[in-house]
């Protein structure tokens, strides 16, 4: 067995025993999260990314492992942008909070369903055709610029997206939720209910995400391992914190241009890749990825903390928690 081999069965075991831990003491069924919970899961999905990155360390070296590092707090940091939204998707389907718990591990589950096929076929184009980096650092470029210039009066609203409209059209929905079911007979007929709308809502929006968050990870490492491990590990950490961050989330005013700026380096960088290679070595790049990482997103926040944004969403009260 290789080292990479023993590290992806590692990963694997942890995953399998950290859900059922999870799932089997941290959450209930049904159960409204309150914020001392949602801190406990928080602090145990992110001790357990940064036990992984110590392993990481340990099993394949100091590069790889900042490579990891790296691409978790990227998408870590995404992941706050994402909350914002299913909040939107939450209140604009009036889901009961005592069903938030579940509709999120199952929509934040296939979405890593998702991200896996999609993070696949993105690492095989990259690896059959070198010149595709080139396209995502052009992407991630125009992306960080238009996120960085976004005009933030126009708020998302899911009932207006293409993929509710397609449900729409081409499945019986019924305007309520079931009673936490996600199928119901009417009348003999199958009706899908407004959560099961609400996951496939967060599935698909959370890959939307995915098509920023995933070439910006392969600009910082083109380690599957380090790719797929960063990905899941983030995404599952976002249900925790989801419950943590929902009453504050709005106050993150800048994080959005911090994000921005993060993606536009990331892509020069792919786009200047052979240049900066004969003058920086491999490890040396990897620790300016992570400190300007850390110093955009940390930035971001706690400029937020101090700064008022005009035109800013007003906090988002969800009753008592």
């Amino acid at each position: 067995m290789t080292t990479h081999q023993l590290v992806y069965l590692v990963f694997g075991i942890v995953l399998v025993l950290a859900l059922v831990f999870d799932l089997g003491l941290l959450s209930k069924k049904n159960a409204q999260i309150t914020i001392k919970q949602a801190l406990k899961q928080t602090f145990f999905w992110v001790t357990l990314a940064l036990g992984f990155f110590v392993f990481m360390w340990v099993e394949e070296g100091q590069k790889l492992a900042l490579e990891y590092l790296s691409a978790y707090l990227m998408e870590w940091s995404l992941s706050i942008d994402n909350i914002f939204v299913f909040i939107l998707i939450f209140n604009s389907f009036k889901v009961k909070e005592k069903f938030y718990s579940r509709v999120l591990l199952i929509g934040i589950l296939m979405a890593i369903v998702f991200r896996i096929i999609f993070i696949t076929i993105g690492v095989a184009l990259v690896e059959q055709f070198h010149w595709v980096l080139y396209i995502f650092g052009v992407f991630l470029v125009y992306t960080g610029y238009k996120m960085f210039t976004a005009n933030e009066d126009k708020e998302f609203e899911p009932h207006d997206t293409k993929i509710y409209r397609f449900l729409k059209t081409y499945l019986p929905l019924a305007p309520h939720d079931g009673d936490g079911k996600y199928v119901v007979r009417e009348n003999g007929k199958p009706l899908y209910t407004t959560l099961f709308v609400v996951v496939v809502l967060l599935a698909s929006i959370d890959l939307v995400f995915a098509l920023d968050s995933i070439p910006a990870v392969m600009g910082i490492s083109r380690d599957k391992l380090v790719i797929y491990t960063s990905n899941i590990f983030a995404v599952l950490g976002l249900r925790s914190l989801f419950f943590l961050l929902r009453g504050a989330v709005s106050k993150f005013d800048y994080l959005q241009q911090g994000i921005a700026i993060v993606l536009v380096i990331i892509g020069i960088k792919m786009l200047g890749e052979h240049y900066i290679n004969m003058w920086i070595d491999k490890s040396t790049q990897v620790f300016i990825s992570l400190g300007l990482i850390v110093l955009c997103i940390a930035g971001s926040i706690f400029y937020s903390m101090f700064a008022s944004k005009k035109g800013a969403p007003q906090d988002v009260h969800d009753g008592s928690i």
